[in-house]
């Protein structure tokens, strides 16, 4: 409905205690349902009054540019266009360069 709002389900809590210098130690069962391990990292989203711990997977710099918004749009959209069937085959590389040169 316009104008609602949507709130995220909660499916677990766990309690975590903020230690001498900040650190924060996720349960071992929080930690294996996502399979994190020492030296993972998480983001802190912050939403008001409230922080949301995300897993983030380490990305190779050189391979930073397909994780854009712009790209992962640009893969939605060929996506969408592959399971529609708007595409052309072709058997070898020298029908594709006369089809690119038309």
């Amino acid at each position: 409905m316009p104008g609602t709002k949507k709130t995220k389900k909660i499916t677990a809590k766990v309690r975590i205690r903020i230690g001498a210098k900040r650190q924060i130690t996720l349960p071992a069962d929080a930690a294996s349902k996502f399979g994190l391990s020492t030296g993972d990292e998480l983001e802190a989203r912050i939403f008001g009054d409230r922080i949301e711990l995300v897993p983030m997977v380490a990305v190779p710099k050189d391979q930073a540019w397909f994780w854009t918004p712009e790209w992962q749009a640009r893969e939605r959209e060929a996506e969408k266009a592959r399971a529609a069937g708007e595409y052309t085959e072709f058997g070898d590389v020298n029908g594709l360069i006369s089809a690119l040169k038309k």
